[in-house]
Protein backbone atom coordinates (compact mmCIF):
# COMPACT_ATOMS: atom_id res chain seq x y z
CA UNK A 1 0.00 0.00 0.00
CA UNK A 2 2.53 2.34 0.86
CA UNK A 3 4.69 1.48 -2.12
CA UNK A 4 1.66 1.97 -4.16
CA UNK A 5 0.55 5.87 -2.53
CA UNK A 6 4.56 6.47 -3.13
CA UNK A 7 4.52 5.83 -6.58
CA UNK A 8 1.30 7.24 -7.04
CA UNK A 9 2.49 10.75 -5.27
CA UNK A 10 5.63 10.73 -7.73
CA UNK A 11 3.52 10.06 -11.10
CA UNK A 12 1.31 13.47 -9.72
CA UNK A 13 4.28 15.38 -9.37
CA UNK A 14 5.77 14.24 -12.61
CA UNK A 15 2.46 15.16 -14.22
CA UNK A 16 2.89 18.83 -12.42
CA UNK A 17 6.28 19.58 -13.45
CA UNK A 18 5.58 18.24 -16.98
CA UNK A 19 2.52 20.77 -17.10
CA UNK A 20 4.97 23.28 -15.90
CA UNK A 21 7.63 23.10 -18.29
CA UNK A 22 4.95 22.97 -21.21
CA UNK A 23 3.20 26.44 -20.29
CA UNK A 24 6.39 27.60 -19.97
CA UNK A 25 7.81 26.84 -23.34
CA UNK A 26 4.41 28.20 -24.94
CA UNK A 27 4.67 31.34 -22.98
CA UNK A 28 8.30 32.05 -24.24
CA UNK A 29 6.99 30.76 -28.02
CA UNK A 30 3.61 33.42 -27.60
CA UNK A 31 5.65 36.46 -26.15
CA UNK A 32 8.97 36.04 -28.80
CA UNK A 33 6.87 36.31 -31.59
CA UNK A 34 4.46 38.88 -30.09
CA UNK A 35 7.26 41.31 -29.10
CA UNK A 36 8.83 41.04 -32.66
CA UNK A 37 5.37 41.74 -34.16
CA UNK A 38 5.49 45.18 -32.29
CA UNK A 39 6.13 48.30 -34.11
CA UNK A 40 9.89 49.83 -33.61
CA UNK A 41 13.56 49.42 -33.79
CA UNK A 42 15.39 47.58 -30.97
CA UNK A 43 18.54 48.76 -32.62
CA UNK A 44 17.21 52.51 -31.10
CA UNK A 45 17.80 50.98 -28.06
CA UNK A 46 21.26 49.69 -28.03
CA UNK A 47 22.46 52.37 -30.21
CA UNK A 48 20.53 55.45 -29.57
CA UNK A 49 20.89 58.14 -32.03
CA UNK A 50 23.38 56.51 -33.81
CA UNK A 51 20.83 54.84 -35.54
CA UNK A 52 19.43 57.27 -37.74
CA UNK A 53 23.19 58.48 -38.93
CA UNK A 54 23.92 54.52 -40.10
CA UNK A 55 23.82 53.48 -43.43
CA UNK A 56 21.98 50.39 -45.17
CA UNK A 57 24.68 48.39 -44.48
CA UNK A 58 25.76 49.16 -41.40
CA UNK A 59 22.38 48.73 -39.92
CA UNK A 60 22.33 45.28 -41.21
CA UNK A 61 25.48 44.65 -39.33
CA UNK A 62 24.23 45.76 -36.38
CA UNK A 63 20.91 43.90 -36.66
CA UNK A 64 23.49 40.88 -36.97
CA UNK A 65 26.00 41.20 -34.21
CA UNK A 66 22.43 41.31 -31.72
CA UNK A 67 21.34 38.09 -33.84
CA UNK A 68 18.21 39.95 -34.85
CA UNK A 69 18.56 39.60 -38.54
CA UNK A 70 17.36 36.11 -39.55
CA UNK A 71 13.59 34.38 -39.19
CA UNK A 72 11.93 34.53 -35.92
CA UNK A 73 11.75 31.06 -36.22
CA UNK A 74 15.53 30.68 -36.22
CA UNK A 75 15.86 33.33 -33.93
CA UNK A 76 13.59 31.19 -30.86
CA UNK A 77 15.83 28.55 -31.57
CA UNK A 78 19.11 30.17 -30.89
CA UNK A 79 17.69 31.40 -27.84
CA UNK A 80 16.09 29.00 -26.59
CA UNK A 81 19.08 27.17 -26.76
CA UNK A 82 21.08 29.86 -24.85
CA UNK A 83 17.96 29.63 -22.38
CA UNK A 84 18.48 26.19 -21.75
CA UNK A 85 22.19 26.58 -20.75
CA UNK A 86 20.68 29.84 -18.53
CA UNK A 87 21.74 32.48 -20.73
CA UNK A 88 19.50 34.89 -21.59
CA UNK A 89 21.24 37.49 -23.31
CA UNK A 90 22.29 41.09 -23.13
CA UNK A 91 19.64 43.72 -22.21
CA UNK A 92 19.96 46.24 -25.42
CA UNK A 93 19.00 49.55 -23.34
CA UNK A 94 21.51 48.73 -20.20
CA UNK A 95 24.62 46.46 -22.04
CA UNK A 96 24.63 44.03 -19.92
CA UNK A 97 23.60 40.59 -19.13
CA UNK A 98 19.73 39.96 -18.64
CA UNK A 99 20.30 38.03 -15.58
CA UNK A 100 22.26 40.65 -13.85
CA UNK A 101 19.35 43.68 -14.75
CA UNK A 102 16.67 42.15 -13.24
CA UNK A 103 18.85 40.68 -10.77
CA UNK A 104 19.38 43.73 -8.86
CA UNK A 105 15.71 44.83 -9.01
CA UNK A 106 13.87 41.64 -8.11
CA UNK A 107 14.68 41.61 -4.62
CA UNK A 108 12.46 45.23 -3.94
CA UNK A 109 9.61 43.98 -6.11
CA UNK A 110 9.81 40.51 -4.20
CA UNK A 111 10.22 42.37 -0.72
CA UNK A 112 7.10 44.67 -1.61
CA UNK A 113 4.81 42.10 -3.13
CA UNK A 114 5.33 39.33 -0.42
CA UNK A 115 4.28 41.93 2.62
CA UNK A 116 1.43 42.77 0.47
CA UNK A 117 0.36 39.41 -0.63
CA UNK A 118 0.60 38.49 2.93
CA UNK A 119 -1.27 41.54 4.61
CA UNK A 120 -4.62 41.03 1.74
CA UNK A 121 -5.19 38.16 2.76
CA UNK A 122 -4.74 38.05 6.46
CA UNK A 123 -7.10 41.57 6.21
CA UNK A 124 -9.56 39.53 3.92
CA UNK A 125 -10.08 36.49 5.89
CA UNK A 126 -10.24 38.83 9.13
CA UNK A 127 -13.10 41.02 7.14
CA UNK A 128 -15.08 38.21 5.84
CA UNK A 129 -14.82 36.44 9.30
CA UNK A 130 -16.78 39.75 10.96
CA UNK A 131 -18.85 40.33 8.43
CA UNK A 132 -19.72 36.23 8.43
CA UNK A 133 -20.30 36.61 12.46
CA UNK A 134 -22.63 40.04 12.58
CA UNK A 135 -23.89 39.11 9.10
CA UNK A 136 -26.82 42.34 7.63
CA UNK A 137 -25.94 44.35 10.84
CA UNK A 138 -24.41 47.56 10.37
CA UNK A 139 -20.71 46.61 10.65
CA UNK A 140 -21.26 43.67 7.92
CA UNK A 141 -23.21 46.64 6.10
CA UNK A 142 -20.05 49.25 6.90
CA UNK A 143 -17.41 46.90 5.41
CA UNK A 144 -19.06 46.00 2.51
CA UNK A 145 -19.88 49.32 1.35
CA UNK A 146 -16.62 51.46 2.19
CA UNK A 147 -14.79 48.17 1.10
CA UNK A 148 -16.60 48.19 -2.79
CA UNK A 149 -15.56 52.65 -2.42
CA UNK A 150 -11.99 51.27 -1.83
CA UNK A 151 -11.94 48.44 -4.29
CA UNK A 152 -13.21 50.87 -7.33
CA UNK A 153 -10.78 53.56 -6.60
CA UNK A 154 -8.09 53.86 -9.04
CA UNK A 155 -4.86 52.69 -7.52
CA UNK A 156 -2.81 55.53 -9.56
CA UNK A 157 -4.69 58.14 -8.43
CA UNK A 158 -5.16 56.65 -4.91
CA UNK A 159 -1.42 56.58 -4.65
CA UNK A 160 -0.94 60.30 -5.83
CA UNK A 161 -3.61 61.29 -3.27
CA UNK A 162 -1.22 59.67 -0.35
CA UNK A 163 1.81 61.60 -2.10
CA UNK A 164 0.83 65.06 -2.33
CA UNK A 165 -0.66 64.51 1.51
CA UNK A 166 2.13 62.24 3.37
CA UNK A 167 5.24 63.56 0.95
CA UNK A 168 4.34 66.50 -0.01
CA UNK A 169 2.48 68.36 2.14
CA UNK A 170 3.21 66.46 5.63
CA UNK A 171 6.65 65.54 4.79
CA UNK A 172 5.89 62.31 7.24
CA UNK A 173 6.74 59.43 4.58
CA UNK A 174 8.74 59.71 1.60
CA UNK A 175 7.31 59.51 -2.24
CA UNK A 176 9.70 57.09 -4.19
CA UNK A 177 12.62 54.59 -4.24
CA UNK A 178 13.05 51.61 -2.38
CA UNK A 179 15.25 53.21 0.11
CA UNK A 180 17.47 55.97 1.17
CA UNK A 181 21.00 56.19 -0.77
CA UNK A 182 23.18 53.77 1.56
CA UNK A 183 20.65 52.33 3.11
CA UNK A 184 19.78 49.46 1.46
CA UNK A 185 20.46 47.37 4.22
CA UNK A 186 18.55 49.39 7.03
CA UNK A 187 15.32 47.45 7.29
CA UNK A 188 13.14 49.94 8.73
CA UNK A 189 14.09 52.21 6.33
CA UNK A 190 13.20 50.27 3.66
CA UNK A 191 9.31 49.86 5.15
CA UNK A 192 9.19 53.85 5.21
CA UNK A 193 9.25 53.70 1.66
CA UNK A 194 6.70 50.63 1.03
CA UNK A 195 4.63 51.75 3.38
CA UNK A 196 2.38 54.40 1.53
CA UNK A 197 2.71 51.45 -1.91
CA UNK A 198 1.25 49.14 0.36
CA UNK A 199 -1.70 51.20 1.56
CA UNK A 200 -2.77 51.27 -2.07
CA UNK A 201 -2.36 47.81 -3.01
CA UNK A 202 -4.00 46.70 0.07
CA UNK A 203 -6.63 48.90 -0.47
CA UNK A 204 -7.33 48.06 -3.87
CA UNK A 205 -7.64 44.10 -3.43
CA UNK A 206 -8.52 43.20 -0.20
CA UNK A 207 -12.24 43.90 -0.28
CA UNK A 208 -12.14 41.68 -3.66
CA UNK A 209 -10.74 38.59 -1.76
CA UNK A 210 -12.91 39.53 1.68
CA UNK A 211 -16.03 39.19 -0.35
CA UNK A 212 -15.19 35.75 -1.84
CA UNK A 213 -14.40 34.25 1.25
CA UNK A 214 -17.15 35.98 2.92
CA UNK A 215 -19.83 34.53 0.94
CA UNK A 216 -18.07 30.68 0.80
CA UNK A 217 -18.52 31.29 4.96
CA UNK A 218 -22.04 32.32 4.53
CA UNK A 219 -22.73 29.68 2.75
CA UNK A 220 -21.18 26.75 5.58
CA UNK A 221 -22.92 28.05 8.02
CA UNK A 222 -26.01 27.14 6.27
CA UNK A 223 -24.90 23.50 6.58
CA UNK A 224 -26.49 21.14 8.85
CA UNK A 225 -23.61 20.74 10.96
CA UNK A 226 -23.40 24.09 12.27
CA UNK A 227 -26.35 23.66 13.57
CA UNK A 228 -25.11 20.21 15.08
CA UNK A 229 -22.32 22.47 16.63
CA UNK A 230 -24.52 25.21 17.81
CA UNK A 231 -26.81 22.63 19.75
CA UNK A 232 -23.13 21.52 21.33
CA UNK A 233 -22.86 24.78 22.78
CA UNK A 234 -19.95 26.15 20.88
CA UNK A 235 -20.61 30.37 19.77
CA UNK A 236 -20.88 31.64 16.68
CA UNK A 237 -17.38 33.17 16.78
CA UNK A 238 -16.25 29.06 17.98
CA UNK A 239 -18.17 27.53 14.53
CA UNK A 240 -16.78 29.84 12.28
CA UNK A 241 -13.17 30.03 13.40
CA UNK A 242 -13.37 26.01 14.00
CA UNK A 243 -15.40 24.34 11.31
CA UNK A 244 -16.82 27.24 8.63
CA UNK A 245 -13.16 28.75 8.39
CA UNK A 246 -11.59 24.78 8.47
CA UNK A 247 -14.04 23.48 5.26
CA UNK A 248 -13.34 27.08 2.95
CA UNK A 249 -9.65 26.26 3.60
CA UNK A 250 -9.45 24.74 0.05
CA UNK A 251 -11.43 27.81 -1.81
CA UNK A 252 -9.01 30.06 0.30
CA UNK A 253 -6.33 28.58 -0.99
CA UNK A 254 -7.62 28.82 -4.65
CA UNK A 255 -8.45 31.79 -4.20
CA UNK A 256 -4.76 32.63 -3.24
CA UNK A 257 -3.09 31.04 -6.30
CA UNK A 258 -5.26 32.65 -8.57
CA UNK A 259 -4.73 35.96 -6.34
CA UNK A 260 -0.76 35.93 -7.76
CA UNK A 261 -1.17 37.48 -11.02
CA UNK A 262 -3.43 39.87 -9.64
CA UNK A 263 -1.46 41.65 -6.93
CA UNK A 264 1.55 41.04 -9.27
CA UNK A 265 0.25 43.43 -11.75
CA UNK A 266 -1.04 45.61 -8.82
CA UNK A 267 3.02 45.64 -7.55
CA UNK A 268 3.81 46.69 -11.27
CA UNK A 269 0.99 49.55 -11.08
CA UNK A 270 2.45 50.88 -8.09
CA UNK A 271 6.20 50.73 -9.26
CA UNK A 272 5.05 52.88 -12.21
CA UNK A 273 3.79 55.38 -9.64
CA UNK A 274 5.72 55.61 -6.70
CA UNK A 275 9.08 55.20 -8.96
CA UNK A 276 9.87 51.72 -7.10
CA UNK A 277 12.67 50.54 -8.54
CA UNK A 278 11.38 46.40 -9.62
CA UNK A 279 11.01 44.58 -12.54
CA UNK A 280 7.51 46.25 -12.85
CA UNK A 281 9.09 49.06 -13.94
CA UNK A 282 11.78 47.23 -15.74
CA UNK A 283 9.39 45.32 -17.77
CA UNK A 284 7.49 48.84 -18.82
CA UNK A 285 11.17 50.32 -20.12
CA UNK A 286 11.59 46.58 -21.79
CA UNK A 287 8.42 47.25 -24.03
CA UNK A 288 9.00 50.41 -24.53
CA UNK A 289 12.49 50.30 -26.10
CA UNK A 290 11.91 46.74 -27.65
CA UNK A 291 14.50 45.09 -25.33
CA UNK A 292 13.98 41.77 -26.34
CA UNK A 293 15.83 39.89 -24.06
CA UNK A 294 15.19 41.84 -21.11
CA UNK A 295 11.41 41.61 -21.86
CA UNK A 296 11.64 37.66 -21.81
CA UNK A 297 13.08 36.94 -18.99
CA UNK A 298 10.59 39.27 -16.93
CA UNK A 299 7.65 38.22 -18.39
CA UNK A 300 8.70 33.98 -18.13
CA UNK A 301 9.92 35.12 -14.60
CA UNK A 302 6.51 36.39 -13.10
CA UNK A 303 4.72 33.77 -15.55
CA UNK A 304 6.70 30.92 -13.51
CA UNK A 305 5.28 32.52 -10.37
CA UNK A 306 2.37 32.32 -11.60
CA UNK A 307 1.98 28.90 -12.97
CA UNK A 308 4.03 27.59 -9.95
CA UNK A 309 1.43 29.11 -7.70
CA UNK A 310 -1.80 27.68 -9.39
CA UNK A 311 -0.16 23.94 -9.04
CA UNK A 312 0.78 24.31 -5.38
CA UNK A 313 -2.27 25.49 -4.38
CA UNK A 314 -3.70 22.03 -6.65
CA UNK A 315 -1.15 19.96 -4.58
CA UNK A 316 -2.04 21.85 -0.87
CA UNK A 317 -5.95 21.23 -1.76
CA UNK A 318 -5.43 17.72 -2.43
CA UNK A 319 -3.99 17.45 0.71
CA UNK A 320 -6.50 19.32 3.10
CA UNK A 321 -8.99 17.53 0.90
CA UNK A 322 -8.84 14.23 -0.53
CA UNK A 323 -11.72 14.30 -2.46
CA UNK A 324 -9.83 16.58 -4.83
CA UNK A 325 -7.57 13.84 -5.35
CA UNK A 326 -7.83 12.39 -9.20
CA UNK A 327 -7.26 8.62 -8.06
CA UNK A 328 -5.29 6.47 -11.70
CA UNK A 329 -7.83 4.03 -12.62
CA UNK A 330 -10.32 4.56 -10.07
CA UNK A 331 -14.23 6.74 -11.38
CA UNK A 332 -16.81 7.78 -9.42
CA UNK A 333 -19.36 6.52 -11.88
CA UNK A 334 -18.08 3.30 -12.31
CA UNK A 335 -17.44 1.55 -8.61
CA UNK A 336 -19.45 -1.46 -8.35
CA UNK A 337 -22.04 -1.18 -5.72
CA UNK A 338 -21.10 -3.37 -2.70
CA UNK A 339 -22.41 -6.92 -2.30
CA UNK A 340 -25.08 -8.05 -0.45
CA UNK A 341 -24.34 -11.70 1.19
Amino acid sequence: MKQFCSSRLYSSLWGKVLIFIITMFILSVAVFYVSRLAPGDPLQAFYGERVEQMSASEHEAARQRLGLDGPVYVQYGIWLDHAAHGEFGISYKYKEPAVQVVGALIGNTLFLGTIAYTLVFLLAIVLALCCARYEDTWIDKAICKIGTIAYYLPPFWVGLLLILVFNVNLGWLPGSGAYDPGHSQDIVNRLEHILLPLVVMVSGHVWYYAYMIRNKLLHETRQDYVLLAKSKGLSRWGVLCRHCLRNTAPTIVSIMAISVNHILGGTYVVEAVFSYPGIGSLSIESAKYHDYNLLMLIVLLTGAMVIASGLLAQTVNEHIDPRMRITEGESPWKTNPPSVS
